[in-house]
């Protein structure tokens, strides 16, 4: 009697269920997809954070050329890069469009703002950076 009885409880506990496996794989489908859905926007905000680095980069060395600019060749108004589009090296055939504006602020000095915008999956950004300057380098 005593082995009859060990039989059943092996027997009855031997498996899963069809419905407890479809159940798991569907968690486990669920996860996966949370995960790649994930990896996709960290690539994303990875390459967008990229191109925001590029920008910053050629704000600051258009800036810095035009504040060593000997003070009466600041001409005032906007002047786009003749480059336009730029690339990361400020060369010809990028994505990014360059362009710069110089106003008079007094006499001794002129506000100049230096403006990098470029479009990534249709959404437009824009990087922009404004200093005040008397020329050559301050």
């Amino acid at each position: 009697m005593n082995r009859i009885c060990q039989k059943r409880f092996v027997s009855e506990t031997g498996g899963f269920t069809l419905l407890e496996v479809l159940i798991a794989l569907t968690v486990f489908s669920v996860g996966l997809l949370a995960v790649a859905t994930m990896q996709v926007t960290a690539i994303q905000g990875n390459a967008l954070g990229g191109e925001f680095s590029q920008a910053v980069a050629l704000v600051r060395e258009q800036m810095e050329t035009l504040k060593t600019t000997d003070f009466d060749s600041l001409t005032t108004g906007t002047t786009p890069d003749s480059n336009n589009p730029i690339d990361e090296n400020g060369n010809n055939g990028g994505i990014f469009t360059r362009s710069w504006t110089i106003a008079a602020n007094t006499t001794h000095s002129r506000m100049v703002t230096v403006t990098v915008t470029w479009t990534q999956r249709g959404i437009p950004h824009t990087v922009t950076l404004s200093s005040l300057t008397r020329g050559g380098g301050s």
